[in-house]
């Protein structure tokens, strides 16, 4: 975990069905559990944890989920995952 990353690649997927691959550059020196770290917090920032019943409608946690996913907060589809890369060029 204190190996050196520069990117945070985000894997987004909208309604359309097209996947979007956004990528985030660090400016100062990262390691890989502060991207991982800084990933969960965006995520958090950028959408929305739900859960969905046969009807449509949101539902709590006690009830039977169908569909469940963190949904962006701009409405355009779905955060799928988050990926931290090294620049090979970079490493020191």
């Amino acid at each position: 975990m204190e190996e050196p990353v520069h990117y945070l690649l985000l894997l987004l997927l909208q309604f359309d069905g097209t996947v979007v691959k956004e990528i985030l550059e660090f400016i100062r020196p990262t390691l890989l559990w502060e991207c991982m770290e800084f990933a969960d917090q965006h995520r958090e920032t950028i959408s929305t944890y739900q859960e969905f019943g046969l009807t449509g409608q949101p539902i709590d946690h006690h009830g039977q989920a169908m569909d469940q996913g963190w949904y962006l907060n701009d409405g355009s589809g779905t955060y799928q995952g988050s990926i931290c890369l090294q620049d090979p060029d970079r490493i020191k």
